[in-house]
């Protein structure tokens, strides 16, 4: 048996054995859809389609999410990440810190599987909705070992406006440059409008990618057109 295949039954078989006796706190599952012109590397214009899933469970919480890529010049591609935390240990819940995990990521593109593996922990801060911090050390299949850095939020305001997004920052080694890459949502539910019962939301993505994939040099500047559905 492989090396990949022995990981991924591993990842596999560490989530589903607390998932067997796991409560389910909440879940979300949402689609999306987005078109921009100013991506880097490869075709400049592409439709994206998004599916993802969170969840929250006794045992701690995962976040899956899969991108379909489609270029005008006809090339396609399929990325996901599979992203378990599993808690070791509750803080005050009056405090800044609610928790800490063991936060791990499997990362799996047309060719490579990555691996991370960490800490996290989730922030109590006035205002957001969530507020996450991860530190991983990252194994990766086309260069050296790295780190990896990752904060998630998700801000209400106003009336039915929403801003969300990530940062991730990874550290340089042999054959990958440092890299960069803040990707925010800033949308508005158009649900109660349309009678909808879940979120529908309108707006736009932007992405500030600095060395994207770790190609020094190679800096992405992206605004994409956004529908995205909660089911």
């Amino acid at each position: 048996m492989n090396k990949k295949l022995m990981t991924a039954l591993a990842l596999t078989g560490l989530a589903g054995a607390p998932a067997a006796q796991a409560k389910i706190l909440w879940q979300d599952i949402s689609a999306t859809y987005l078109n921009g012109s100013n991506y880097e590397v490869g075709d400049t214009d592409r439709q994206v389609f998004t599916f993802e899933h969170a969840a929250g469970y006794s045992w701690g919480d995962s976040f899956l999410f899969v991108d379909r890529l489609k270029s005008d010049n006809g090339d396609t591609e399929t990325y996901a990440e599979v992203s378990p935390r599993f808690k070791v240990m509750d803080f005050n819940p009056d405090g800044l810190f609610k928790a800490a995990y063991v936060a791990t990521t499997w990362e799996i593109g047309q060719g490579f599987d990555n691996y991370l593996i960490g800490l996290g922990t989730d922030l109590n801060v006035t205002g957001f909705d969530y507020l996450q911090l991860n530190a991983y050390r990252r194994s990766n299949e086309f260069y050296e070992s790295n780190y990896q850095l990752t904060a998630v939020w998700g801000v209400p305001f106003a009336e039915n406006f929403y801003y969300d997004g990530f940062i991730d920052w990874s550290s340089a080694s042999v054959g990958h440059a440092a890299e960069m890459n803040f990707t925010s949502q800033l949308k508005y539910n158009l649900g109660p409008m349309i009678g909808y019962d879940n979120r529908l939301y309108v707006g736009i993505e932007y992405a500030h990618w600095n060395n994207k994939f770790g190609i020094d040099g190679v800096d992405e500047r992206n605004v994409n057109l956004l529908i995205k559905v909660h089911l």
